[in-house]
């Protein structure tokens, strides 16, 4: 399961992270990932909810914050972001794709 939230500005960011994640704070270094309730948390999808709904926002032209090995495999599937995107911090995957 994943948790998605979407920021609606003048331009959609599209937040996701593993549900098991949420709340953790990651470090390595100078390097912090924080996953806030607050950024990730709206509603819980599965798998083929959230290949629906990134699919959706990548063709409104949406940004994207993903963070987990699900999240970030499947917008790599998904040709939402490519490995170039992807960084780690303490092991966990995440990816920015701003365009």
């Amino acid at each position: 399961m994943h948790f998605l939230k979407i920021h609606r500005s003048y331009r959609n960011v599209v937040a996701v992270c593993d549900k098991e994640l949420l709340g953790k704070k990651f470090e390595e270094g100078k390097r912090q990932l924080d996953i806030r309730e607050s950024f990730y948390k709206d509603r819980e999808l599965d798998k083929e909810a959230l290949r629906k709904l990134m699919i959706m926002q990548k063709m409104e032209d949406a940004t994207f914050n993903i963070v987990g090995i699900e999240s970030v495999s499947l917008a790599l599937e998904e040709g939402i972001i490519t490995e170039n995107c992807v960084g780690k911090v303490d092991g966990v995957p995440f990816a920015l794709l701003l365009l």
